[in-house]
């Protein structure tokens, strides 16, 4: 599966995975925004495998955000951006 999706205010998010027994798996995430330490993009995928494929945009947010405060600098994106292209793959 394959979404993208562009932030208002912010860059675009390009995200492909899939769905193996109800659960996000192979994920990855790109796009022309930054993160800081570089190495938590890698960070965020591993989050988001293994989530209930039908889990909403809400609790992806939540799941993101208490799993990356204050270990991750965001520029251009956000949880909300994550959880929206990701349910955006999944429609």
């Amino acid at each position: 599966m394959h979404a993208e999706y562009k932030m208002p205010g912010g860059k675009l998010l390009v995200i492909n995975l899939q769905v193996q027994a109800g659960r996000l798996q192979d994920v990855q995430l790109s796009g022309d925004f930054f993160l800081e330490p570089a190495e938590a993009l890698a960070s965020i995928n591993q989050l988001l495998e293994g989530l209930p494929a039908d889990c909403s945009e809400e609790y992806i947010c939540h799941h993101l955000t208490q799993s990356l405060e204050g270990k991750v600098e965001m520029y251009g994106i956000s949880p909300a951006a994550i959880a929206a292209v990701v349910r955006r793959a999944l429609v």
